[in-house]
């Protein structure tokens, strides 16, 4: 009882990707919070409600400025942070690994971008983004506020690509709310990423870390998916048959038990 007792003191923060908010964990909030968690849902830099518009950003750093700040004014004394990120959150619950080790529990990595302390995040990105390249984008929008002869500065889902590569197995509701609510996501070099987010095995690599394959992820393939854990192996792995890319949406009671079973091991 007293172990059961401890893990209720996690509080999960959950970090979305690009182009979405805390807005698509609705259905995932609820469920932890019944089985007696304090949960986070946040919005990153220029997305969801954030107020700031992404040609504001100039830095990492600026888009992920709050999730920093959250966890700088967490204590980490009588709850330790349960960090949930989603496809390019891998990003942003890494950079807060390394700067917060302490106050981490575990990180759990949902279909997302996972870098490595070694050869570097750098690495780990270009990797990843080579991988991105070679995906149809279909009617997504690319902007080029650095001139068109310079790469793109931020991304758009378009309704079909969000149809056939994220949401395909997602309520159609998921999708029209979607589709309602994505903002552009910032896109910054990889030279900008490695100077300002640096892992190390010391912080980073001392965090424990959970990875969930989504089986049916068509953006982000399993294959990929499980190339990075191949690369940067985690403590635990959940694959999920049938789950899109958003699998809070096409698979969150499954998604949950998960989160919850984490809580009760690493409590």
């Amino acid at each position: 009882m007293e172990g059961k007792k401890q893990s209720r003191h996690h509080h999960f923060v959950l970090v979305h990707g690009a182009c979405h908010g805390a807005w698509c964990w609705y259905k995932v909030v609820p469920l932890l919070t019944q089985a007696g968690y304090k949960v986070t849902a946040l919005d990153l830099a220029a997305s969801g409600i954030h107020p700031k518009q992404v040609t504001e950003l100039g830095s990492v750093s600026d888009y992920l400025a709050p999730l920093m700040e959250l966890m700088t004014s967490l204590t980490g004394e009588e709850e330790k942070v349960i960090l949930v990120g989603h496809s390019m959150g891998g990003v942003g619950i890494s950079a807060a690994m390394e700067k917060f080790a302490e106050k981490v529990a575990v990180a759990v990595f949902e279909a997302a971008m996972m870098p490595a302390p070694h050869p570097g995040v750098g690495y780990s990105l270009e990797n990843f983004m080579q991988c991105l390249k070679q995906m149809d984008f279909m009617d997504s929008q690319f902007s080029f506020h650095d001139g068109p002869e310079n790469p793109p500065t931020s991304v758009l889902f378009g309704p079909k690509a969000m149809s056939t590569k994220l949401y395909q197995l997602s309520p159609p509701e998921d999708l029209t709310l979607g589709m309602m609510l994505i903002r552009p996501c910032p896109l910054f070099n990889d030279a900008e990423t490695e100077a300002e987010i640096a892992l190390t095995s010391e912080k980073y690599g001392s965090v424990p870390r959970a990875y969930v394959v989504c089986e049916a992820d068509e953006i982000i393939k399993p294959d990929l998916q499980r190339w990075m854990i191949e690369n940067n192996p985690t403590d635990d792995v959940k694959p999920i048959s049938s789950a899109d890319h958003m699998a809070m949406f096409s698979k969150p009671h499954e998604l949950c038990t998960y989160l919850l079973e984490l809580a009760s091991k690493y409590a």
